[in-house]
C-alpha cells in the first residue's frame, strides 16, 4: 500500500530564520539521509523515505548543528551526527506511532496506518541499527557512549509513559522523570555530542548538554498543552489524542490538584476508561482550574533555564538563533 507524498527531502528544509542560519549544513543532513537510506531491500527505502520526508520541525538535528557552530566548528563530521540523531528520532515515531495504534502524524497517514505494524517496527529498527554504523564512523567513544545510554533512557521513558497509561495517581515528578526519558533525553544528547564532536570547553559542553534537556522539556509541556487547546489543521491530529490514550499528562495532573473534588473525580474516571465521551468536560476543567496557564509557566521556566545556559558560548548568529529557537518552542501552536 502506499501513502499521500511529500516534497522531495533532497531540496527542502524546514522554513524559519534558525534553521536558515544552518541552512546548507542542512541541506547537506538530507543528502546524508537519503545515501544511509540506500537499502537492498525496497520497502525499507519506501517506509524510511516516507517518515523522514513527512515533515517535521528537526529540532534534534537542528540542536546538533547550532550546537557545534555556535563554538566555531568549521569540519563536517556535525553532518553525519545530525543525520545519526535524526535517524534514531525516526526510529522511535515508527515504533511508538505502533505502540500508540496511531493513525496519522504531521497531518499525514501513519506509516504503520499504510503498510502495517510488522513493518514499521522493522523499518525503525533498521534505521535504529543505521544509525549505530554511523556513530561508529564517526569514531568517538565518548558520543557513542552518550547517544548509546540515551537510548536506554529513551526506551525507558516510553515504558513508563506505557505504565502511566490509565493511572490518574501519576504525580507531577514522575510525569517530568517520564518527559525527561521518552522526550529531552534524545534533545540533550543532540546539543552534548554536538559540542563534543566541535571539541567545546568543559563549560561550554555542559552548557550546550543543560540547553538540550531544557529546551526538550519545554518542548514537550507545550506539546501535552496544545492537546487540549491545539488547532487540529496546525497540529496535524485531533485535540484530545491523550486524554483518549488515558495519558496523565501536566494539564491533567494540575487540574486534579486544583479542581473541586467532584472535578478531580472526572478527570480520575476519564483517565481511567480513555476515550472521549468526557472531552467536553474535561477541556472545561483544565481551563476553568487554570491548569494550562501552569503547563506554560512551568515550560517557561524551563526555556528561562535554557537560556541562561547560552552565556557560556561565544556571541554568533548561531548563539542568536539558540535563543530564537527557545523562545519558538514555548510560542509555537503546533
Amino acid at each position: 500500500m502506499t501513502a499521500n507524498s511529500a516534497p522531495s527531502l533532497s531540496t527542502t528544509i524546514p522554513t524559519g530564520p534558525v534553521h536558515a542560519v544552518v541552512a546548507d549544513d542542512f541541506l547537506a543532513v538530507n543528502r546524508t539521509l537519503l545515501a544511509q537510506l540506500t537499502s537492498r531491500i525496497p520497502l525499507v527505502e519506501t517506509i524510511g523515505q516516507y517518515i523522514i520526508e513527512s515533515g517535521g520541525k528537526r529540532m534534534r538535528p537542528l540542536l546538533v548543528l547550532l550546537a557545534a557552530r555556535s563554538i566555531g566548528y568549521q569540519g563536517d563530521q556535525h553532518i553525519r551526527l545530525a543525520s545519526l540523531i535524526e535517524f534514531m528520532h525516526t526510529s522511535t515515531l515508527l515504533h511508538d506511532d505502533v505502540v500508540d495504534e496511531s493513525h496519522m502524524r504531521r497531518g499525514r497517514q501513519t506509516a504503520n496506518d499504510a503498510w502495517g505494524n510488522a513493518p514499521s517496527v522493522l523499518v525503525g529498527d533498521f534505521l535504529y541499527s543505521r544509525s549505530f554504523q554511523m556513530m561508529v564512523d564517526i569514531g568517538s567513544m565518548r558520543i557513542m557512549a552518550i547517544l548509546s545510554a540515551a537510548t536506554c533512557v529513551i526506551a525507558e521513558g516510553e515504558v513508563q509513559q506505557l505504565v502511566n497509561v490509565g493511572n490518574p495517581d501519576v504525580n507531577e515528578a514522575t510525569y517530568f522523570e517520564t518527559i525527561q526519558g521518552k522526550t529531552a533525553m534524545l534533545f540533550e544528547a543532540a546539543s552534548h555530542s554536538g559540542a563534543i564532536i566541535a571539541g567545546a570547553t568543559a563549560e561550554q559542553e555542559s552548557a550546550l548538554q543543560n540547553y538540550g534537556r531544557y529546551l526538550g522539556l519545554a518542548f514537550q509541556l507545550i506539546d501535552d498543552l496544545l492537546d487540549y487547546q491545539g488547532d487540529v489543521d496546525a497540529m496535524g491530529k485531533n485535540v484530545g489524542d491523550d486524554l483518549a490514550e488515558g495519558k496523565p499528562t501536566l494539564p491533567l495532573i494540575r487540574a486534579m490538584q486544583t479542581g473541586t473534588p467532584e472535578q478531580a473525580k472526572l478527570i480520575r474516571q476519564a483517565i481511567r476508561k480513555g476515550g472521549l465521551e468526557q472531552l467536553d468536560e474535561v477541556l472545561a476543567i483544565v481551563h476553568g482550574t487554570g491548569a494550562l496557564d501552569y503547563t506554560r509557566q512551568r515550560a517557561e521556566e524551563m526555556i528561562d533555564k535554557a537560556l541562561a545556559q547560552l552565556d557560556a558560548l561565544p556571541d554568533s548568529l548561531y548563539r542568536d538563533a539558540m535563543t530564537q529557537l527557545a523562545h519558538m518552542a514555548v510560542n509555537r501552536q503546533a
